[in-house]
């Protein structure tokens, strides 16, 4: 993954989920799918399913701070998952499925949890927000070839059909200032 700009790692339930959202937010350089946040080195997608490393499926985002700031990337990322659910979101259960920041600095974090409190005060959601905050300390392994671009290369298999498209649409919706141009 090319780094020319900064770089955010996100978990909010399936990566297909989150990748396929930033792929089209403009000032996202690239984004690549992988884990984070466990003990196993170089984990497989079948190991972190089943429970056994600790570490969440993420994205990796690279963007242009001078064309999205990291607040912006991280306001997109509390729109398109559901931040008040323990290691879920919606049918996907287990802790590779949990709500978490992994930052890449101080300011990384400073600005996360400021995010977080300020959602907290608005009231947007009913429950107490559960994302964790955590430095990713270097634990990143990118997933798989086969999970990387996987909603646009299968956009008609059943869980991108009912899952992965209304997050993008509900992106799209939203934040349609933020689309990248075709």
């Amino acid at each position: 993954m090319s780094q020319t700009g900064e770089v955010a790692t996100l978990g909010g339930g399936c990566f297909w989920c989150l990748e396929a959202v930033y792929l089209g937010v403009e000032g996202v350089n690239s984004v690549e799918s992988g884990y984070a946040g466990g003990q196993t080195q170089r984990p497989t997608y079948e190991q972190v399913c089943d429970g056994v490393t600790g570490h969440a499926e993420v994205v990796n985002v690279d963007f242009d701070p001078a064309t999205i700031s990291y607040r912006e990337i991280l306001d997109i990322f509390f729109a398109i998952h559901d931040p008040t659910q323990l290691n879920r979101q919606g049918n996907d259960v287990g802790t590779q499925y949990r709500s978490a920041i992994f930052t890449h600095s101080d300011a990384q974090r400073e600005t996360a949890l400021q995010a977080i409190r300020e959602i907290g005060e608005q009231g947007i959601y009913d429950g107490q927000i559960v994302t964790q905050v955590l430095p990713l300390d270097g634990n990143y392994w990118p997933a798989e070839a086969y999970h990387q671009n996987y909603f646009a290369q299968h956009p008609n298999q059943g869980y991108c059909s009912f899952v992965v498209a209304p997050k993008v649409a509900k992106f799209r919706q939203k934040f349609a200032h933020r689309i990248k141009a075709s």
